[in-house]
Protein backbone atom coordinates (compact mmCIF):
# COMPACT_ATOMS: atom_id res chain seq x y z
CA UNK A 1 0.00 0.00 0.00
CA UNK A 2 1.43 3.36 -1.08
CA UNK A 3 1.63 5.99 1.79
CA UNK A 4 -1.73 7.22 2.62
CA UNK A 5 -2.20 10.75 2.14
CA UNK A 6 -3.87 13.01 6.01
CA UNK A 7 -5.39 15.91 5.29
CA UNK A 8 -7.08 18.65 7.81
CA UNK A 9 -8.99 21.94 7.01
CA UNK A 10 -7.01 24.12 10.27
CA UNK A 11 -4.65 23.69 12.28
CA UNK A 12 -3.95 20.85 15.17
CA UNK A 13 -1.85 19.37 17.10
CA UNK A 14 -2.37 15.73 15.86
CA UNK A 15 -1.50 16.57 12.25
CA UNK A 16 2.06 16.32 12.71
CA UNK A 17 1.97 13.71 15.47
CA UNK A 18 -0.13 11.48 13.39
CA UNK A 19 1.56 12.05 9.60
CA UNK A 20 5.08 11.20 11.40
CA UNK A 21 3.57 8.05 13.38
CA UNK A 22 1.47 6.75 10.57
CA UNK A 23 4.53 7.66 8.09
CA UNK A 24 1.84 9.03 5.80
CA UNK A 25 2.09 11.94 3.65
CA UNK A 26 0.73 15.66 4.35
CA UNK A 27 -2.09 16.81 1.35
CA UNK A 28 -1.82 19.90 0.49
CA UNK A 29 -5.03 21.92 0.13
CA UNK A 30 -6.48 25.49 0.16
CA UNK A 31 -9.18 26.50 2.14
CA UNK A 32 -10.90 29.89 2.55
CA UNK A 33 -14.19 31.50 2.76
CA UNK A 34 -15.82 34.09 -0.44
CA UNK A 35 -17.08 37.31 1.01
CA UNK A 36 -20.63 36.05 1.30
CA UNK A 37 -19.37 33.60 3.71
CA UNK A 38 -19.43 30.40 1.07
CA UNK A 39 -16.40 28.36 1.42
CA UNK A 40 -13.97 27.78 -0.99
CA UNK A 41 -11.56 24.37 -0.80
CA UNK A 42 -8.68 22.93 -3.61
CA UNK A 43 -6.89 19.98 -3.60
CA UNK A 44 -3.55 20.54 -4.80
CA UNK A 45 -1.65 16.97 -4.10
CA UNK A 46 -2.54 14.25 -6.64
CA UNK A 47 -5.10 12.05 -5.11
CA UNK A 48 -5.95 9.42 -7.55
CA UNK A 49 -5.59 5.65 -6.07
CA UNK A 50 -4.27 7.20 -2.97
CA UNK A 51 -6.05 6.51 0.71
CA UNK A 52 -6.77 9.41 2.72
CA UNK A 53 -7.62 10.06 5.57
CA UNK A 54 -9.09 13.66 6.87
CA UNK A 55 -8.34 14.98 10.44
CA UNK A 56 -11.18 17.06 11.02
CA UNK A 57 -11.83 19.04 14.41
CA UNK A 58 -15.64 18.95 15.07
CA UNK A 59 -16.00 21.09 18.07
CA UNK A 60 -18.52 24.30 17.35
CA UNK A 61 -19.27 22.04 14.33
CA UNK A 62 -21.74 24.25 12.46
CA UNK A 63 -19.01 26.85 10.55
CA UNK A 64 -16.77 23.25 9.95
CA UNK A 65 -19.52 21.07 8.14
CA UNK A 66 -19.71 21.99 4.88
CA UNK A 67 -15.89 22.28 3.98
CA UNK A 68 -15.64 18.97 5.36
CA UNK A 69 -18.02 17.40 3.13
CA UNK A 70 -16.64 19.60 0.05
CA UNK A 71 -13.05 18.17 0.84
CA UNK A 72 -14.39 14.40 1.88
CA UNK A 73 -16.43 14.43 -1.44
CA UNK A 74 -13.61 16.20 -3.69
CA UNK A 75 -11.36 13.71 -2.80
CA UNK A 76 -13.40 11.01 -4.10
CA UNK A 77 -14.34 13.14 -6.83
CA UNK A 78 -10.48 12.92 -7.60
CA UNK A 79 -10.27 9.67 -7.17
CA UNK A 80 -8.88 8.71 -3.92
CA UNK A 81 -8.98 4.77 -3.52
CA UNK A 82 -10.57 5.24 0.21
CA UNK A 83 -11.37 8.56 2.30
CA UNK A 84 -11.60 8.01 5.65
CA UNK A 85 -12.38 10.83 8.59
CA UNK A 86 -10.23 10.77 11.97
CA UNK A 87 -12.32 12.84 14.04
CA UNK A 88 -10.92 12.93 17.73
CA UNK A 89 -13.51 14.65 18.81
CA UNK A 90 -16.91 13.46 17.48
CA UNK A 91 -20.17 16.23 17.69
CA UNK A 92 -23.88 15.78 17.57
CA UNK A 93 -24.29 12.90 19.84
CA UNK A 94 -26.30 14.87 22.49
CA UNK A 95 -29.56 14.60 21.53
CA UNK A 96 -29.83 10.74 20.95
CA UNK A 97 -33.63 10.18 21.73
CA UNK A 98 -36.62 12.55 20.97
CA UNK A 99 -37.13 14.40 24.93
CA UNK A 100 -39.69 16.79 23.27
CA UNK A 101 -42.39 15.80 20.67
CA UNK A 102 -40.94 17.93 17.41
CA UNK A 103 -37.27 17.21 18.43
CA UNK A 104 -34.97 17.17 15.46
CA UNK A 105 -32.61 13.31 16.89
CA UNK A 106 -29.56 15.06 15.56
CA UNK A 107 -27.40 12.27 16.34
CA UNK A 108 -28.93 10.30 14.26
CA UNK A 109 -29.52 12.56 11.48
CA UNK A 110 -25.82 14.07 11.59
CA UNK A 111 -24.36 10.62 11.31
CA UNK A 112 -26.73 9.41 8.36
CA UNK A 113 -25.41 12.75 6.75
CA UNK A 114 -21.89 12.36 7.52
CA UNK A 115 -21.66 8.67 6.71
CA UNK A 116 -22.81 9.40 2.79
CA UNK A 117 -19.16 10.72 2.34
CA UNK A 118 -16.75 8.94 3.91
CA UNK A 119 -15.64 5.33 3.78
CA UNK A 120 -14.69 5.03 7.43
CA UNK A 121 -14.40 6.72 10.83
CA UNK A 122 -12.29 6.88 14.22
CA UNK A 123 -13.00 8.86 16.91
CA UNK A 124 -12.23 9.23 20.67
CA UNK A 125 -14.40 8.64 23.45
CA UNK A 126 -17.49 10.10 21.79
CA UNK A 127 -20.97 10.14 24.09
CA UNK A 128 -22.13 6.92 23.59
CA UNK A 129 -25.13 7.88 26.28
CA UNK A 130 -28.09 5.50 25.16
CA UNK A 131 -26.23 4.07 21.88
CA UNK A 132 -24.09 1.23 22.60
CA UNK A 133 -21.94 1.97 19.73
CA UNK A 134 -21.35 4.32 16.79
CA UNK A 135 -22.68 1.17 14.31
CA UNK A 136 -25.56 2.11 15.65
CA UNK A 137 -26.33 5.25 13.71
CA UNK A 138 -23.30 5.31 11.36
CA UNK A 139 -23.38 3.59 8.43
CA UNK A 140 -19.05 3.49 7.47
CA UNK A 141 -17.29 0.98 9.41
CA UNK A 142 -16.11 2.73 12.98
CA UNK A 143 -13.52 2.76 15.69
CA UNK A 144 -13.59 4.13 18.93
CA UNK A 145 -10.67 4.87 20.96
CA UNK A 146 -10.95 5.04 24.71
CA UNK A 147 -9.26 8.18 26.41
CA UNK A 148 -9.09 6.91 29.40
CA UNK A 149 -5.90 4.81 29.57
CA UNK A 150 -3.97 8.28 28.92
CA UNK A 151 -5.17 10.03 31.44
CA UNK A 152 -4.29 7.43 33.58
CA UNK A 153 -0.41 7.57 32.64
CA UNK A 154 -0.97 11.32 33.24
CA UNK A 155 -1.98 10.45 36.65
CA UNK A 156 0.62 7.83 37.04
CA UNK A 157 3.27 9.86 39.43
CA UNK A 158 1.05 11.44 40.84
CA UNK A 159 0.28 10.33 44.88
CA UNK A 160 -1.86 10.67 47.47
CA UNK A 161 -5.22 11.40 44.94
CA UNK A 162 -8.96 10.67 45.41
CA UNK A 163 -10.41 10.76 41.64
CA UNK A 164 -13.93 12.67 41.57
CA UNK A 165 -16.83 11.96 38.77
CA UNK A 166 -19.12 14.42 38.71
CA UNK A 167 -21.92 12.72 37.89
CA UNK A 168 -23.26 9.02 37.45
CA UNK A 169 -22.44 9.36 33.40
CA UNK A 170 -18.84 10.18 34.25
CA UNK A 171 -18.27 6.87 36.07
CA UNK A 172 -17.37 4.73 33.61
CA UNK A 173 -13.89 7.09 32.75
CA UNK A 174 -13.66 8.04 36.27
CA UNK A 175 -13.79 3.86 37.19
CA UNK A 176 -11.16 2.63 34.48
CA UNK A 177 -8.75 5.03 35.26
CA UNK A 178 -8.98 4.34 38.94
CA UNK A 179 -8.37 0.83 37.93
CA UNK A 180 -5.45 1.58 36.12
CA UNK A 181 -3.79 4.33 38.04
CA UNK A 182 -4.68 2.47 41.71
CA UNK A 183 -6.37 5.88 43.04
CA UNK A 184 -9.57 5.65 44.85
CA UNK A 185 -12.53 7.78 43.76
CA UNK A 186 -16.33 8.97 44.38
CA UNK A 187 -18.72 9.69 42.01
CA UNK A 188 -20.74 12.99 42.20
CA UNK A 189 -24.61 13.61 41.94
CA UNK A 190 -25.99 16.15 39.51
CA UNK A 191 -29.30 17.43 39.19
CA UNK A 192 -29.80 19.13 35.86
CA UNK A 193 -31.94 22.20 35.83
CA UNK A 194 -31.01 23.51 32.37
CA UNK A 195 -28.32 23.79 29.82
CA UNK A 196 -26.48 26.06 32.23
CA UNK A 197 -27.90 25.21 35.74
CA UNK A 198 -26.62 22.15 38.06
CA UNK A 199 -26.71 21.41 41.12
CA UNK A 200 -23.44 18.75 42.12
CA UNK A 201 -23.46 17.05 45.76
CA UNK A 202 -20.76 15.04 46.97
CA UNK A 203 -20.97 12.41 49.80
CA UNK A 204 -18.98 12.94 53.64
CA UNK A 205 -15.62 13.05 51.78
CA UNK A 206 -13.49 13.08 55.16
CA UNK A 207 -12.06 9.59 55.21
CA UNK A 208 -10.36 11.07 51.94
CA UNK A 209 -8.99 13.99 53.85
CA UNK A 210 -5.30 14.95 52.95
CA UNK A 211 -5.75 13.60 49.41
CA UNK A 212 -5.37 16.17 45.95
CA UNK A 213 -8.77 15.99 43.92
CA UNK A 214 -9.34 15.03 40.45
CA UNK A 215 -12.47 15.64 38.78
CA UNK A 216 -12.60 13.44 36.06
CA UNK A 217 -14.53 13.39 33.27
CA UNK A 218 -14.98 13.09 29.23
CA UNK A 219 -15.90 16.49 27.71
CA UNK A 220 -16.20 19.94 29.37
CA UNK A 221 -18.19 22.03 27.49
CA UNK A 222 -19.75 24.84 29.40
CA UNK A 223 -17.85 24.01 32.69
CA UNK A 224 -21.09 24.70 35.08
CA UNK A 225 -20.72 21.01 36.21
CA UNK A 226 -17.53 21.29 37.53
CA UNK A 227 -17.55 24.34 39.13
CA UNK A 228 -20.35 23.15 41.08
CA UNK A 229 -18.02 20.16 41.81
CA UNK A 230 -15.50 22.46 42.53
CA UNK A 231 -17.72 24.12 44.76
CA UNK A 232 -18.50 20.66 46.72
CA UNK A 233 -14.94 19.77 47.10
CA UNK A 234 -14.36 23.08 48.97
CA UNK A 235 -17.17 23.32 50.83
CA UNK A 236 -15.68 19.55 52.25
CA UNK A 237 -12.28 21.58 52.77
CA UNK A 238 -9.97 20.09 50.05
CA UNK A 239 -7.71 22.65 48.98
CA UNK A 240 -5.69 21.09 46.29
CA UNK A 241 -8.39 20.64 43.41
CA UNK A 242 -7.16 19.53 39.70
CA UNK A 243 -9.53 18.77 36.64
CA UNK A 244 -8.53 16.26 34.05
CA UNK A 245 -10.64 15.26 30.71
CA UNK A 246 -10.55 13.91 27.34
CA UNK A 247 -12.07 16.83 25.59
CA UNK A 248 -12.14 20.38 26.29
CA UNK A 249 -14.86 22.62 24.34
CA UNK A 250 -14.50 25.38 26.92
CA UNK A 251 -17.64 27.42 26.04
CA UNK A 252 -18.19 31.22 26.77
CA UNK A 253 -14.64 31.02 27.84
CA UNK A 254 -15.51 28.45 30.78
CA UNK A 255 -11.48 27.53 31.07
CA UNK A 256 -10.91 30.83 32.70
CA UNK A 257 -13.90 30.37 35.05
CA UNK A 258 -12.78 27.28 36.22
CA UNK A 259 -9.62 28.14 36.60
CA UNK A 260 -10.47 31.71 38.99
CA UNK A 261 -12.82 29.02 40.94
CA UNK A 262 -9.54 27.59 42.43
CA UNK A 263 -8.31 24.26 39.85
CA UNK A 264 -4.69 23.89 40.34
CA UNK A 265 -4.43 22.45 37.23
CA UNK A 266 -6.48 21.94 34.43
CA UNK A 267 -5.28 19.04 32.00
CA UNK A 268 -7.29 18.13 28.54
CA UNK A 269 -5.77 15.56 25.60
CA UNK A 270 -5.45 17.32 22.72
CA UNK A 271 -8.49 16.11 20.54
CA UNK A 272 -9.32 19.84 20.57
CA UNK A 273 -6.73 22.29 20.13
CA UNK A 274 -6.73 23.80 23.56
CA UNK A 275 -3.67 25.41 26.08
CA UNK A 276 -4.53 23.20 28.53
CA UNK A 277 -3.27 20.07 26.08
CA UNK A 278 -1.36 18.03 28.40
CA UNK A 279 -1.89 14.82 27.10
CA UNK A 280 -1.24 13.37 23.90
CA UNK A 281 -3.72 10.23 22.53
CA UNK A 282 -1.78 10.06 18.67
CA UNK A 283 -0.44 6.85 19.71
CA UNK A 284 -3.96 5.58 20.63
CA UNK A 285 -5.00 6.42 17.60
CA UNK A 286 -2.76 4.78 15.43
CA UNK A 287 -3.95 1.02 15.76
CA UNK A 288 -7.52 1.80 14.66
CA UNK A 289 -6.42 4.01 11.94
CA UNK A 290 -4.55 1.27 10.42
CA UNK A 291 -7.06 -1.27 10.55
CA UNK A 292 -9.39 1.26 8.95
CA UNK A 293 -7.06 1.52 6.06
CA UNK A 294 -6.12 -2.38 5.95
CA UNK A 295 -9.89 -2.47 5.55
CA UNK A 296 -10.12 -0.37 2.67
CA UNK A 297 -6.67 -2.26 1.17
CA UNK A 298 -8.71 -5.45 0.57
CA UNK A 299 -11.93 -4.01 -0.36
CA UNK A 300 -9.76 -2.65 -3.16
CA UNK A 301 -8.15 -6.02 -3.83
Amino acid sequence: MNKPLLFSLEEHPLTTLLGGKLGAEYGELSRRDFPDGESYVQIRSPVAGRHCLVLANLAQPNDKYLPLLFLLDTLRELGAASVGLVAPYLSYMRQDRRFVDGEAVTSRLFAKSLSRHMDWLVSVDPHLHRYHSLDEIYSVPSRVVQGASALARWLGGQHELLLVGPDAESEQWVASIAAASGHPYVIGEKQRLGDRQVIVSLADLSPYQGRSAVIIDDVISTGQTLLHCIAALQAQQFERIQCAAVHGIFADHSDQLLLAAGLQALVTSNTIPHASNGVDISELLLAPINECLQLMVERTL
